[in-house]
């Protein structure tokens, strides 16, 4: 699949890589450029002849194209090494090594080159197997300039990037950037910028703007700018003042005959009008202070028309937009701005010399104020102007009874001295919710009652000027902020609460009707923060039984690896149980009910036996217990009296079974013959005693008579020596001590 210094690639398929027979002097340094295919590494061709392995694969692509590399296997030994870079830049820049490599992962290039580096410094390497391939690359997305707008044909080679200013700025640079191709897509120039410019003259205008240099920001000292403005033939010129903020000074805005701010004090809310097609406009600063500036706007009219009227930070509507005689015009300000000064409605009069009949109004964010608006917006005074000095202002925000308030501050860039205060109530006298100064990111707040109030106390010394300074807040109807949202219901099923509110605490059941199953949590719990525990559940029809489950000491045998209808398992119990119920259980379809076992689950219990009545007592033998019955299981041990050996099994085992046996016959006391100095020492050793058997209720009890006379003891020798003629009497030797 590409090119390479002394190995060629004859094949390559999905799953393996085949590289020819010649084994290049470096082990596996190769380049690539054709436009996909596989690499291994390292190749199986290499790696039994070298025990370091060291490889290295550069894919190289057409220029304005990228390389792309999936990892198809990986299988790294310990110690070994994969780095990919991007090589195609004047630095290389890694984009990916041995710590992140995971089958599945891509890696994509920003040039139209790659280096992949394998290494392992022992003889068993690991292996990798990547799969390449070249993407369209594309130039990043150029910069919108401030105060202007960008859009883009293309973003791939010989795409372009139109650049533009709004209204009253100029575009420094150029308005067209080209995408060129290259190892990496640039655009041929950098972005531009816009510029409100000193003055200027503008011809054939409709509707435009001008604006001082710097604005929003201050302008500089010294400057004098003129601005020609020019109507179209037989059409005049109406200039509207969006902004003039000038230093206490000698700064200036003259247009020379209709106004002068120098001269007068007022600013004519109303605008301006040309008595030709043409306007001067003339701006100059002294060396000292400095402020924010000027913004105006203009437009051009034909005769027999009223100019098209404007207020800023509303909006307004007509019944005629080419505002001749008789349109009538109403407006409305943009949320969080009151509607001041003129008139909401006015009309376009007199065909002679068409002139509205009332002065546009304008719309501002005041200080303080009572609403009763499901959703809205507070603004700081004069927003996005900078607010005054010394202001105490409050609003009152208020919405239905069972109804909660969210804030959402979305602009919070206030003076440290100066204080924004939420109170959780209808007056100041409420809980305070939160009291900020200074710089906020977003947040919100949520209210524990149907009103809040909002206080806004601005330090009489604070420093804070200039545009965008001040707060936007949002705030919206919501339901009680002390509750779970409501669940809804569920198809084929139903929901069940817990409490009669969803406040804290609330879990919430959900079933199904039968046929159907539970798929999800059954169980919801409303949390600490408002939220439900788990997501909504479902109710899906049963299509086959449930399992049943295992039962203990047992094995089970399955039909099948689902229990779909008509499935069985049967229950097999281990050994030393037997079954109680049905071992074989089947799944079976009852209609409605859904699926079910024809039986209940049964159960091992363990297996019980007859005992083993006791096997007796031999002749001179002793057993180590004389009860009458014993458990399957249990031992019997046997010893024999002094003098007797024991010919047989010393101990029986009850043989569990129906009936249990005992694992054999009770051993055998055998008597040993007693020598003249063995009988003398017992004589004096020993007590007599006579054991006697007697029969009670078929079972033989012995028992021994120790209360002797002394002649008993005279006559123990001729005792001895009828031991074995007497069978119903036998002689037992115990210790004095017993």
């Amino acid at each position: 699949t590409g090119d390479s210094q002394g190995t060629t690639i004859t094949s390559v398929s999905a799953s393996h890589f085949h590289a020819a027979v010649v084994v290049p002097a470096v082990p596996c340094q190769l380049n690539l450029t054709r436009p996909e295919g596989y690499i291994e590494a390292p190749p199986q061709s290499s790696s039994a002849f070298h025990s370091t392995m060291d490889c290295s694969y550069i894919i190289t692509v057409y220029m304005g194209y990228g390389v792309e590399v999936q990892v198809m296997n990986v299988n790294l030994s310990e110690g070994d090494k994969v780095v990919f870079e991007d090589v195609g830049h004047r630095e290389n820049t890694m984009l990916a090594n041995e710590s992140i490599l995971m089958r599945g992962l891509v890696v994509r290039s920003h040039s139209n080159q790659i280096s992949i580096r394998f290494h392992n410094p022992r003889s068993q390497a690991g292996s990798v197997l990547l799969r390449y391939q070249a993407f369209v690359l594309s130039c990043v997305f150029p910069q919108r300039p401030l105060y202007g707008d960008v859009s883009v044909s293309s973003l791939h080679s010989r795409g372009k990037a139109f650049f533009s200013c709004l209204t009253g700025y100029r575009l420094q640079g150029s308005s067209v950037l080209t995408c060129h191709n290259a190892s990496t897509p640039y655009w041929s120039g950098k972005e531009p910028y816009c510029l409100a410019a000193c003055g200027g003259i503008i011809r054939n205008i409709t509707v435009g703007r001008i604006v001082s240099p710097g604005f929003p920001s201050n302008y500089s000292n010294n400057l004098t700018c003129h601005w020609v403005l020019e109507a179209p033939e037989s059409q005049r010129l109406h200039i509207h003042f969006e902004k003039v903020a000038l230093a206490e000074d000698d700064d200036r805005i003259d247009a020379t005959v209709l106004y002068d701010s120098y001269e007068v004090e007022y600013l004519p809310n109303e605008g301006l009008l040309s008595t030709s097609r043409h306007l001067f406009i003339e701006l100059t600063t002294d060396a000292t202070g400095t402020s924010t500036g000027i913004a105006i706007r203009y437009q051009a009219f034909a005769a027999g028309h009223c100019y098209e009227p404007f207020v800023k930070y509303g909006n307004l509507t007509s019944s005629d937009s080419t505002w001749a005689v008789g349109a009538v015009v109403e407006f409305a300000c943009d949320p969080g701005y009151t509607l001041e000064q003129g008139s909401i409605t006015i009309e376009c009069m007199d065909l002679n010399n068409p002139q509205w009949n009332e002065t546009e109004p304008a719309c501002r964010a005041v200080c303080s104020g009572e609403i009763t608006d499901s959703a809205g917006v507070v603004l700081s005074p004069n927003w996005p102007e900078a607010y005054d000095k010394g202001q105490d202002c409050i609003w009152g925000i208020h919405v239905e009874e069972d109804k909660r308030i969210m804030l959402d501050i979305q602009v919070l860039n206030i003076g440290k001295n100066d204080l924004l205060t939420f109170y959780d109530g209808d007056d100041l006298t409420a809980k305070v919710l939160g009291q900020y100064g200074g710089s906020k990111p977003c947040f919100k707040l949520h209210t524990t009652t149907a009103d809040i109030t909002i206080q806004f106390q601005s330090d009489p010394a604070t420093n804070v000027y200039g545009y965008g300074n001040g707060f936007v807040v949002h705030f919206f109807e919501v339901a009680r902020n002390d509750t779970c949202p409501e669940l809804p219901e569920i198809s084929n099923g139903w929901k069940s609460t817990s409490h009669p509110e969803l406040v804290q605490g609330t879990v919430v059941t959900y079933q199904c009707y039968p046929g159907y199953q539970v798929v999800g949590a059954e169980l919801l719990m409303c949390q600490w923060d408002l939220t439900w525990s788990g997501d909504l559940p479902s109710c899906e029809r049963v299509v086959s039984c449930a399992d049943p489950g295992k039962v203990e000491h047992s094995r089970r045998v399955l039909s099948g690896p689902h229990f779909i209808v008509g499935s069985s398992i049967q229950y097999i119990c281990d050994k030393g149980f037997t079954l109680s119920g049905n071992s074989l259980l089947t799944c079976f379809n009852r209609g409605s009910s859904g699926p079910m076992w024809n039986q209940k689950l049964p159960r091992c219990l363990p297996e019980t036996f007859e005992p083993c009545s006791h096997p007796g007592i031999p002749t001179y033998g002793i057993p180590s217990s004389n009860k009458i019955h014993f458990q399957a299981g249990e031992t019997l041990h046997y010893s024999c009296l002094t003098g007797h050996q024991l010919l047989g099994e010393p101990v029986l085992h009850c043989v569990p079974g129906h009936p249990s046996k005992w694992s054999g016959l009770p051993p055998v006391c055998k008597g040993r013959k007693l020598q003249p100095d063995l009988v003398s020492t017992l004589s004096r050793q020993f007590q007599l005693c006579i054991l006697k058997k007697i029969q009670i209720k078929e079972k033989e009890i012995t028992f021994c008579n120790t209360e002797l006379s002394l002649w008993f003891m005279l006559m123990f020798q001729i005792l001895l020596v009828h031991l074995f003629y007497y069978p119903h009497f036998y002689i037992g030797l115990t210790r004095a001590n017993i």
